[in-house]
């Protein structure tokens, strides 16, 4: 499975090749990790503003499924609206929308009102509970590049092919004109569950840099721009405090990432947000940790 990666870069240069001298050009952010990736803000928590579909802005959002089984991956291109949190679904022609949210409304709502005169999609690929070590995987899978498993297939295989589905599709709002997809960011939202082994978080700044070099060389960008986010701990009182026995190490090997890469940012105001779970943001956080997403892209696209 891992030889997807050069048939994506096949089929991506088809779309990013002569990128200058196409005026369909659609600025592509890819959205990727675990739960606080994935969304727990409820729809009926949005303000007006949000609840619309976002005209003009597209969504391939990647069917997720367990390490070793097939069909993670799958979608297609469709109108960013609410929808995309834990609980969707998808299949190759539709999609299946839950009743929460994540980070991305926010997000392409904030760099389209940057950007007024650039066309903004997203590729979104996450799953809750999701380590980069296989150390970590328990039920809920890894991103680890070297996973072998039963099948060898995991979330890094689904990712690419979340990535070659999205790239098969030659024109995203099917105006009858070719895009052309030129990439533009990576959002990175994980790292609480290599907070519960001790020696995956002491290998989380290894792990992490090799993924996100590998992602930037599927997207075909060596310094494309990355913004993580920093995780934070509940406390909850019910699980004896602490909920990340090892999140101190997460989080200072995710400031190790971004101070010896100067095209990556971190959003640390993640510390401040209230939980509505031992795990998760309220909703009103997601809508912050888009706009922070944003904000901080946004710098590192000056």
């Amino acid at each position: 499975m891992k030889n997807w990666s050069v048939a994506i870069g096949l089929v991506g240069l088809t779309f990013f090749a002569n990128a200058q001298k196409n005026s369909n050009e659609i600025e592509v952010y890819f959205l990727g990790g675990q739960s606080n990736m994935d969304g727990y803000g409820y729809i009926k928590d949005l303000p007006d503003s949000l609840k619309r579909a976002q005209d003009g802005i597209y969504i391939f959002h990647g069917h997720t499924v367990p390490d070793d089984e097939e069909g993670g991956g799958v979608g297609s291109w469709q109108v960013l609206r609410p929808g995309h949190g834990t609980g969707f679904t998808a299949d190759m022609k539709r999609n299946k929308y839950s009743d929460r949210f994540g980070l991305e409304l926010s997000f392409a709502m904030t760099m389209q009102q940057a950007k007024p005169d650039r066309r903004i999609a997203l590729i979104k690929y996450s799953r809750g509970g999701t380590s980069i070590d296989s150390l970590a995987a328990d039920v809920f899978g890894c991103w680890d590049p070297d996973y072998h498993g039963v099948t060898g297939i995991n979330q890094y295989d689904h990712f690419l092919a979340t990535m070659r589905h999205a790239m098969a599709d030659g024109d995203i709002d099917d105006d009858g004109v070719k895009d052309v997809l030129v990439p533009k960011g990576i959002l990175w939202m994980q790292g609480e569950s290599d907070s519960n082994l001790e020696s995956s978080a002491y290998a989380y700044y290894d792990n992490l840099k090799r993924l996100m070099d590998l992602i930037r060389a599927t997207m075909l960008t060596d310094d494309l721009p990355i913004v993580i986010g920093k995780i934070s701990d509940s406390n909850d009182a019910s699980r004896g405090g602490k909920v990340w026995k090892y999140g101190e190490l997460v989080q200072y090997a995710q400031e190790q990432f971004v101070k010896k890469d100067d095209r990556a940012a971190i959003v640390r105001e993640t510390k401040h947000y209230e939980h509505s779970d031992p795990w998760h943001y309220k909703s009103v956080n997601y809508i912050q940790l888009g706009n922070a997403f944003a904000e901080a892209m946004l710098k590192l696209e000056e």
